[in-house]
């Protein structure tokens, strides 16, 4: 049997609530087996003309490759931000264990 191959997945929302919501869709729908929320980060971007420095909050969301393209569906059907940050980073070593575990939460198509 293959091992899914796992991705850890970034995501900037404008606070906790709308991460926690978001968060809570992902797991709910077996998109992601588990998000963590990161309170209090700063993002510096330019958005048109403007260069933005703002308060944010960070999802790092625990998925595999096979997930990515619904994941990244949802988000961007469900996130208020015009252009959302999706960005996917492949994990090449994980602890059996938790591969098991992140398979197990996603289901048989994880």
């Amino acid at each position: 049997m293959n091992k899914p191959e796992l991705i850890t997945a970034l995501c900037t929302c404008p606070d906790e609530a709308t991460a926690a919501k978001l968060s809570r869709g992902l797991v709910g729908e077996r998109l992601a087996a588990c998000v963590n929320i990161v309170p209090a980060v700063r993002s510096i971007y330019r958005w048109k003309t403007e260069i933005c420095d703002e308060g944010e909050v960070l999802m790092v969301i625990k998925s595999t490759r096979s997930r990515f393209d619904a994941l990244q569906t949802w988000l961007l059907e469900h996130h208020p931000y015009d252009v959302p940050e999706v960005v996917a980073l492949d994990v090449s070593k994980v602890a059996d264990e938790y591969r098991a575990w992140v398979e197990s939460s996603m289901g048989p198509e994880g």
